[in-house]
């Protein structure tokens, strides 16, 4: 299976680090032009430097997924770059340094503000890229959840299982609304991965004995990668996967 996408403009949110940041690789790779966006200016950077002299192109920009105005406007001038935008990853999110506490310890702001980036941010750029794929009458949207959406939080971060929860619902509703226009939406929801520096805490805190016993509870006996999550979605965004849409992944060993 050769997958390739020469010619193809890709948008992947939350490229700073990690999962995104091999998103953005594998496309560049094989011959996307990738336009990358995170609020991690530095990071970022690092990013585009990864992506320096392989078969793609890439632009960065600065821009806060929860701001409806800057992702409009971003994804215009990817649009009026390249033409069209075929290809949309959603994976900006995270718990924002936030740790688990009770129930009754939560804020407002505390629940607003991840729900706002990873479920708000999801929709408005889908809302965003939607008229154009319409158009061309072919798209892949792929969004970025987690085992979270699909059980519990290993974080107990309420707020954080309830906007993942709610993304895999907006992918279900939202490839039945654009299938029409042969417009796949698909989700991964990956395991535990060591891919930022909130994921590095967590392993951390867990502990030798905590350690053990998450990687004991893999099928596979191990942890995944951020490639292993990227090359998930590669093939969901390649021709192999029209006639693929609504469907969460679990890019997560084996549970």
């Amino acid at each position: 299976m050769n997958i390739e996408f020469s010619n193809k403009t890709v948008i992947v949110t939350g490229a700073a680090h990690g999962i995104g940041r091999a998103i953005s690789l594998a496309f560049v790779e094989r011959g996307a032009q990738v336009w990358a966006c995170d609020v991690l200016a530095n990071e970022l950077a690092e990013t585009r430097r990864l992506c320096q002299n392989v078969a793609g192109k890439f632009e960065i920009r600065s821009v806060d997924v929860t701001d409806r105005d800057a992702v409009f406007a971003f994804v215009t001038e990817a649009t009026q770059a390249r033409g069209k935008v075929e290809i949309l990853v959603n994976n900006a999110g995270g718990v924002l340094g936030q740790v688990g506490r009770h129930l009754e310890e939560i804020s407002t702001q505390d629940w607003d503000s991840i729900y706002n980036v990873n479920t708000r941010g999801a929709f408005y750029f889908s809302q965003a890229v939607a008229p154009g794929m319409k158009k061309a009458r072919f798209g892949r949207i792929i969004n970025i959840s987690s085992g979270a959406g699909l059980g519990i939080s290993l974080t107990g971060i309420q707020a954080y299982t309830s906007a993942k929860a709610a993304q895999i619902g907006l992918t279900r509703q939202l490839a039945h609304e654009l299938g029409p226009w042969e417009i796949t939406v698909n989700n991964i929801a990956p395991g535990f991965v060591r891919s930022n520096p909130t994921t590095e805490r967590q392993w951390e805190s867990y502990g030798e004995e905590g350690q053990r016993a998450l990687v004991n509870s893999i099928a596979l006996r191990r942890l995944g990668s951020s490639e292993d999550v990227a090359h998930g979605v590669l093939f969901l965004a390649s021709t192999y996967a029209g006639w693929i849409t609504g469907q969460v992944i679990s890019i997560d060993g084996g549970k």
